[in-house]
């Protein structure tokens, strides 16, 4: 069973940037690799969104909200994700999750905290 593990939030001011990060740990290359993945982030009150993706291919997309200030990248060989998150804004404030794109998902990581003050 695939494990999301995510790290790298924390507490910003509005137009800073963090650079989270998601391994997939008990996959094998195999599994990973050919794996669409994507970021998503859940506000307090919101139902979780979908933010990001990149497949195999490292072809890219955003949701409106954040494209041309977030970047995901991929690192298969360290079954990692990441997402470099620049000019921040406060409606950023989320807990960011990582997991593949399609059904059903692998089980959810505990996420990491990102927390945008004016």
């Amino acid at each position: 069973q695939v494990r999301l593990v995510e790290s790298g939030g924390g507490s910003v001011q509005a137009g800073g940037s963090l650079t989270l990060s998601c391994t997939a740990t008990r996959s094998i290359s195999s599994t990973f690799n050919p794996t669409t993945m994507g970021w998503y982030r859940q506000a307090p009150g919101k139902e979780r969104e979908l933010v990001a993706v990149i497949t195999n291919n490292f072809r890219t997309n955003y949701t409106d909200a954040v494209k041309g200030r977030f970047t995901i990248s991929r690192d298969n060989a360290r079954k990692r994700v990441y997402l470099q998150m620049d000019s921040l804004k406060q409606d950023d404030t989320a807990v960011y999750y990582c997991n593949k794109i399609g059904r059903p998902p692998w089980s959810w990581g505990q996420g990491t905290q990102v927390t945008v003050s004016s």
